[in-house]
């Protein structure tokens, strides 16, 4: 998988080189690339914003930059990518999502800023919009991160599979308690059915654990497995 990064902080991705995505980069599972669509601004001082037509509080980032970045990317390429803009108005992600575009072998993040992106040069470019969750935040690189994370992990070879099928939402539900050594913590034991070595009850434990767990706090799951059958 090759993720493109457009964005004007390219510093702040750091943190993708760490832990199992940056094993994952390192051993040419994942190709990052960020492109800072500052330095296409034609502007002397690098502005890439302006004010707002119609008025308003905020800047607007201008068009122009951000379209040349993405022809940098696409104008070698056989086959366009999808690009996706991170926005507090596009469709919530969850992991039926991250599942199907795990299946792209290219990706373009666009990170917003400001008051957003110049809306021509997103109906130009941009094949869908993702919003993290309802709340807005001071740019999209953060939701960028969080998208490629959980991208990355149903991309093969990045988890053990019997790591990806276990995870919360992979079953509609959210995961069951998991419990390590030493068997007790702060007079807390760990359940008994852990210890009997009888992996029918313990499948029994942890399925009705999800369910338990998924009924107090996320009922609308729930009803959604219902819907779908």
């Amino acid at each position: 998988m090759r993720f493109d990064v457009l964005t004007l902080f390219p510093e702040m991705f750091d943190v993708m080189h760490a832990s199992i995505i940056g094993r994952a980069i390192q051993n040419k599972i994942i190709e990052l690339n960020l492109i800072n669509f500052r330095e296409f601004s034609k502007d002397k001082q690098k502005h890439v914003d302006d004010t707002p037509y119609g008025g308003g509080a905020g800047m607007v980032i201008r068009p122009e930059p951000v379209y040349d970045a993405y022809q940098h990317i696409v104008s070698s390429l056989t086959n366009k990518p999808k690009v996706i803009y991170l926005s507090p108005r596009g469709k919530v992600f969850n992991q039926q999502m991250a599942r199907e575009l795990a299946k792209e072998e290219h990706l373009i993040l666009l990170c917003g800023h400001y008051e957003g992106i110049d809306q021509r040069v997103i109906d130009e470019i941009v094949d869908e919009e993702i919003s993290v969750g309802d709340y807005v935040l001071t740019g999209g690189e953060l939701p960028a991160m969080i998208v490629m994370d959980a991208i990355s992990r149903n991309i093969e070879g990045v988890l053990k599979d019997e790591s990806i099928e276990e995870e919360s939402f992979n079953n509609g539900l959210l995961e069951y308690p998991q419990y390590t050594r030493p068997e007790v913590f702060l007079d807390r034991k760990v359940p008994d059915v852990l210890l009997s070595g009888h992996h029918a009850n313990i499948e029994e434990w942890r399925k009705n654990k999800s369910l338990e767990i998924t009924k107090e706090r996320r009922p609308d799951l729930i009803e959604r497995r219902k819907q779908n059958g």
